[in-house]
C-alpha cells in the first residue's frame, strides 16, 4: 500500500511554538503604559482561549497539542510580564529623545530632501513599522536615543543613508488603564 494512504501519526512531534519578539540577553525589558496594558490584554486572550480548548470536544491529542502551545505561549507572555520595567513616558526629559518619545525627523540631502517622518520609541513587544512605533534596541532608536531638537544627525535608512534634522519630540500622556 502506498505510503499517501496511510494517517501520519504526529502527536509524538513536538509543536512549533512561534517566538516572542527578541529581547537581547542582559537587557530590560522596558515598557510604555500602552504597551504593558497590550500585553495583558494579549494574556487575558490566550488564558480565555485556553479555558475554551479544555472544555472543547476535539480529539484527545488535538486538545493536548493545542494546549501545549497554549501552554508555552502563556510561560513566555507571564516571563515577558514579570520582566517588565514600566516606563512612564511623561517622566522622561521632554528636550531629548528617550524611550516612549514621538520623534519627528525632516531629511535634509536628496530625492527625499524635505520629507518628514515621525517615530515613536517603544518596547519590543509593542513596536510595529506600519505604525511607526520602533522598539528601543533597534539602531535607528539607539541612534536617535538622547538627541535634542535642530539635531542633525545620520541614519541608515535602508539602503542609503540620510541626513535628517530632529525637528520635534513630544511625549504622549500615558492612556489610563483599568488593568493597572
Amino acid at each position: 500500500m502506498s505510503r499517501a494512504f496511510v494517517k501520519e501519526d504526529d502527536s509524538g512531534q513536538a509543536p512549533i511554538i512561534p517566538p516572542r519578539a527578541a529581547l537581547p540577553a542582559g537587557v530590560p525589558n522596558y515598557v510604555t503604559p500602552q504597551g504593558l496594558a497590550m500585553l495583558r490584554t494579549e494574556l487575558a486572550a490566550l488564558e480565555t482561549k485556553h479555558t475554551q480548548i479544555e472544555t472543547s470536544a476535539l480529539e484527545d491529542s488535538e486538545r493536548t497539542r493545542q494546549l501545549t502551545i497554549l501552554n508555552a505561549q502563556l510561560n513566555a507572555l507571564t516571563s515577558r510580564i514579570a520582566s517588565a520595567k514600566l516606563i512612564d513616558p511623561g517622566s522622561q526629559p521632554s528636550d531629548q529623545v528617550r524611550f516612549g518619545a514621538t520623534v519627528t525627523l525632516r531629511t535634509r540631502n536628496g530625492k527625499q530632501a524635505g520629507t518628514e517622518r515621525q517615530f515613536t520609541i517603544v518596547g519590543v513587544d509593542e513596536a510595529s513599522v506600519p505604525e511607526g512605533k520602533i522598539a528601543f534596541i533597534a539602531p535607528i532608536a539607539r541612534t536617535l536615543t538622547g538627541v535634542t531638537i535642530g539635531q542633525i544627525l545620520l541614519l541608515q535608512m535602508g539602503p542609503s543613508q540620510e541626513e535628517v534634522e530632529v525637528i520635534d519630540i513630544s511625549y504622549a500622556s500615558p492612556e489610563k488603564s483599568t488593568n493597572e
